[in-house]
């Protein structure tokens, strides 16, 4: 999930994923300097998929790229699966806002 925000008076920067992104396919990164622009490059998930279903041994390489590469998984979705888990505030207001 890609974001740049000010904390405790330091920028922090993730420009996301490459190769997993959420919400949106592409490779997501962040060009820096001066400021910074989060950025996403679409490529051929399609043929990227292909590839790895080619070269990879990985039993289940095809779902995999069909969840990871296609981004089907959402901003929420990753809220849930790596957020806080002690069920305070912070779970509820992570990323909105």
């Amino acid at each position: 999930m890609p974001y740049a925000r000010l904390a405790h008076g330091r920028l922090v920067v993730n420009p996301g994923s490459v190769g997993m992104p959420y919400g949106r396919p592409g490779a997501h990164w962040c060009l820096l300097g001066p400021g910074t622009d989060l950025r996403v490059t679409p490529y051929d998930v399609p043929a990227a998929t292909a590839r790895l279903v080619a070269e990879c041994a990985y039993p289940h390489i095809a779902a995999w790229a069909d969840q990871y590469l296609n981004a089907r998984a959402s901003d929420v979705d990753a809220l849930e699966a790596f957020g806080p888990r002690d069920g305070g505030p912070e779970c509820l207001s992570a990323g909105r806002g």
